[in-house]
C-alpha cells in the first residue's frame, strides 16, 4: 500500500520552489537593475495631479457658494460659515500648490456650475446642496487613490460636505 500525505521529498520540493519564487520576486528585472528615478515620482506626480483636481473642485463649490450669496444676500449669513469652511478646504487639498482662495464673495456675479443662481432661495440652498453632495462623493471616491496623509484629510473634507449638505436640506446652519 502506497503511502498517503506529505513525504519529505514532496516537502522538500514544494519549500525549493517558494524559495525560488522568493529569490526571483526579489531581483528588479532581467538584468537586476534598479527602477528608474522617475518611476519613484509617479507616486509623488499622481498625488500632486490628485490633490490639484480636487482642490480645483473645492474651488468649484466655493464659487457656487458665491453665486447663490450674491443672488440671495439675506442668505449670507447662514451660509457664510459654511462657505468659510470650504474656503479653508482648497488650499489644504492643494498642498504646496496651493490655490489662493478669495476669503470673500467678490463684486462680479459668480456662477454655479449650471449657470446662474437659481431665482428662488429654496432652489438655491437645494442646488447648493446637491454641488455638496457631488463634492464630498468625489473625495470619498478620491479616497481608495489617495496616499494615507492625503486619504485622512479627504475623509475629514468629505465628512464635512456630508453635514454640509445636511444642513443645507434639513437644518439650519
Amino acid at each position: 500500500m502506497g503511502r498517503t500525505g506529505t513525504t519529505r521529498r514532496g516537502a522538500l520540493l514544494a519549500t525549493g520552489a517558494a524559495a525560488a519564487a522568493v529569490v526571483t520576486g526579489c531581483t528588479g528585472g532581467a538584468s537586476g537593475q534598479r527602477p528608474a528615478a522617475g518611476k519613484a515620482a509617479d507616486p509623488a506626480r499622481a498625488e500632486k495631479a490628485l490633490r490639484r483636481r480636487l482642490a480645483a473642485r473645492s474651488q468649484a463649490l466655493l464659487d457656487e457658494y458665491d453665486a447663490v450669496i450674491a443672488r440671495h444676500p439675506a442668505l449670507a449669513d447662514r451660509l457664510s460659515p459654511l462657505r468659510t469652511d470650504v474656503a479653508a478646504h482648497v488650499p489644504a487639498l492643494a498642498g504646496a500648490t496651493a490655490v489662493p482662495a478669495s476669503p470673500s464673495p467678490s463684486g462680479a456675479a459668480p456662477k454655479m456650475a449650471d449657470g446662474p443662481a437659481p431665482d428662488d432661495p429654496a432652489a438655491a440652498l437645494k442646488a447648493l446642496a446637491a454641488a455638496e453632495r457631488r463634492t464630498a462623493d468625489e473625495h470619498t471616491a478620491a479616497l481608495l487613490k489617495a496616499e494615507p496623509e492625503l486619504a485622512r484629510l479627504l475623509a475629514s473634507v468629505a465628512a464635512a460636505g456630508a453635514v454640509h449638505a445636511y444642513l443645507l436640506t434639513k437644518g439650519d446652519a
